[in-house]
């Protein structure tokens, strides 16, 4: 068998024309048409290919079995679901008979044909279970010993069998035709009040709709797959960016922190070194009037509590000191900033020593 279309490939289709033949012929192949171009032998092998497979890589006659195979099977397969649907179709008629019983009355004739189906039904079931020669060709042991002539002595009388058919297609269009404008006021609920004649004829349109339905719901499944491997991909994104947020807030801070307790340090060595310049001042005065007064009985007591206080500013001073001398070895690691501090905590230091000294020199003239 050859493909017309093929015959073109080598009679006169040439350069990127072949290629792209080639290409549209092949389409599962992973080729280029850089790699038909570096490849011309190779490419005319494609090309006289085509008149012997398709494009899924099948031969023609091969190809033909197989839509006569996949013909046969759908074929079998409607014709399965035709029984099955009519077999459960007959199977809810009898349920809902049975219903019925429990709360009216059912006239005797269609409780007849109700059980005589009942009846076909089951036995039908029982015959095919029993005799699998249609499904397989292996020998199978029968159930419990029984044989399909065994089973099929329990079908009901042939009058009633007679009269259970003549009446069933009447009855099951009844039944299905109850199905579908129940289908039909389902979609549409403001149909029900209308008369039956009206249904039946909106019921023609049903099938269409209900298709249309079953396209769009399939769309929307599809639509919201794809939504949620796109949320997916956002929260992960949206996750991650937080966390470089957080961990960049994080730095902010510590930077800030930082900054912030290296200007309260200074403006604490500042205040340290104006109270050490009052104090100064102060004891400076105090020496000058203690040379003026007489040396009298109170001028001892004044400069026994002068003492005191200045004691008690000095050892308050040292404590301080030790809380700057603290915080200070925890700022080593900012460079010059604590070259800055260290310097202002040399010129406290300093200050605190000439206090000391101040001191001393207070005491001494107090011995004299």
């Amino acid at each position: 068998m050859s493909c017309p279309e093929s015959t073109k490939f080598t009679s006169f289709a040439k350069g990127d024309i072949l290629h792209q033949q080639v290409l549209a012929s092949f389409p599962l192949c992973d080729l280029t048409e850089e790699d038909l171009s570096q490849n011309p032998q190779f490419c005319k092998l494609l090309a006289t290919l085509t008149q012997h497979v398709d494009s899924t890589g099948l031969t023609l006659s091969l190809k033909t079995e197989l839509d006569k195979a996949e013909k046969k099977l759908q074929s079998q397969k409607r014709n399965w679901l035709r029984s099955q649907g009519l077999f459960k179709t007959l199977k809810e008629m009898i349920q809902e008979h049975c219903v019925r019983k429990h709360y009216s009355t059912v006239p005797p004739d269609q409780n007849m044909f109700y059980e005589t189906m009942e009846t076909c039904l089951l036995v039908a079931q029982c015959v095919r279970m029993l005799d699998p020669s249609n499904t397989t060709e292996k020998e199978q042991p029968n159930i419990l010993g029984l044989e399909p002539q065994q089973v099929l002595q329990l079908m009901p009388l042939e009058k009633n069998v007679q009269r259970m058919k003549q009446s069933l297609p009447h009855e099951l269009e009844k039944h299905l035709k109850k199905k579908c404008l129940s289908l039909l006021c389902y979609y549409h609920p403001e149909w029900e009040n209308e008369s039956e004649n009206l249904k039946c004829t909106k019921l023609l349109y049903l099938a269409t709709q209900v298709d249309k339905d079953k396209k769009s719901a399939k769309s929307l499944k599809e639509s919201c797959g794809e939504n949620t491997v796109l949320l997916q991909r956002q929260t992960r994104l949206y996750l991650s960016e937080l966390i470089k947020c957080i961990q960049l807030l994080q730095t902010l801070i510590l930077d800030h922190r930082l900054r912030i307790q290296t200007d309260l340090d200074k403006k604490k060595l500042d205040y340290f070194e104006g109270k050490c310049e009052l104090v100064l001042q102060k004891i400076k005065t105090e020496m000058v009037d203690i040379q003026l007064d007489t040396y009298t009985p109170d001028s001892i007591s004044a400069h026994r509590k002068i003492r005191e206080k200045l004691e008690s500013e000095l050892k308050c001073c040292q404590v301080e000191k030790q809380s700057v001398d603290l915080k200070l070895g925890s700022f080593e690691i900012l460079g010059k900033e604590f070259q800055a501090l260290a310097e202002e905590y040399c010129r406290l230091r300093q200050e605190i020593e000439m206090k000391n000294w101040a001191l001393q020199e207070f005491t001494r003239y107090n011995k004299k």
